[in-house]
């Protein structure tokens, strides 16, 4: 496998990936193993198949499919043809995987899932950042992922072309309408926000309504968040279409 996930994105290193690959594992392996390929598939058997794109989207997740492969039966080969980040059409050859039958037979269906959900998570965002091509807009991830898949979703959405928000709660402040009003207002919030967090620490505010932005640009933060923002303006009245007699 590459060092870079698609020259430009670096891959995560094993240790982050390895404990969730393994997880994996153990949850479909339960307490017995793979008691299907075991009783049906005979133990000198080989196999070799191919992973291949069912429809036009970019990859993402091949270390973590190719992970699961060895730690079930180390010796399974897996060349790559196309790595995390290239642009697949139908039918492109993903990669080679070759080994033991039943080794194989017993991690892809933990390979493919990683594989698929994170593909999928790049093509998503591929499809919004193409969306704004031309434009200074740049697509961001919010932190509501699936738990314990964190890393590797955001690692996704960076493979597909968009940049990470927040990766946690505590690489960045983000002031949102609860903690306004635990505060007693934007700028209490923001000025204990100020007074607790180191200098490298940047703090973004989210508003959803005009005033409440003035009020942040007064204060002043590094960022704003624009959520559900709601129009002060009265409804658009239509004018009544001419009468016909």
């Amino acid at each position: 496998m590459t060092s870079q996930a698609n020259g430009l994105v670096p891959s995560l290193p094993q240790v982050m990936i390895e404990p969730l690959v393994r997880a994996a594992l153990l949850e479909d392996l339960g307490r017995a193993g793979d008691i299907t390929t075991d009783s049906v598939v005979p133990a000198q058997a080989r196999a070799e198949t191919a992973l291949v794109a069912r429809q036009a989207g970019v990859v993402a997740g091949l270390e973590l499919a190719a992970l699961a492969f060895h730690l079930v039966e180390p010796t399974i080969e897996i060349a790559v043809e196309r790595p995390d980040g290239a642009r697949l059409r139908p039918g492109d050859r993903i990669a080679t995987i070759g080994g033991p039958a039943r080794g194989v037979l017993t991690a892809e269906r933990v390979a493919l899932n990683f594989l698929g959900h994170l593909s999928g998570v790049a093509s998503a965002t591929a499809t919004l950042v193409e969306a704004v091509k031309g434009h200074r807009a740049r697509i961001a991830c919010t932190r509501k992922t699936l738990p314990g898949l964190r890393a590797v979703q955001k690692y996704a959405v960076r493979v597909g072309g968009g940049v990470n928000h927040r990766l946690g709660l505590d690489d960045a402040v983000l002031i949102k309408d609860n903690h306004v009003a635990a505060a007693g207002g934007i700028k209490p919030a923001i000025l204990a926000a100020r007074g607790s967090v180191g200098h490298m620490v940047k703090i973004e505010v989210e508003v959803d309504t005009l005033a409440q932005l003035e009020e942040v640009l007064k204060v002043g933060a590094d960022a704003v968040l624009l959520d559900n923002m709601v129009s002060r303006r009265p409804p658009h009245r239509r004018s009544r279409p001419p009468v016909s007699i």
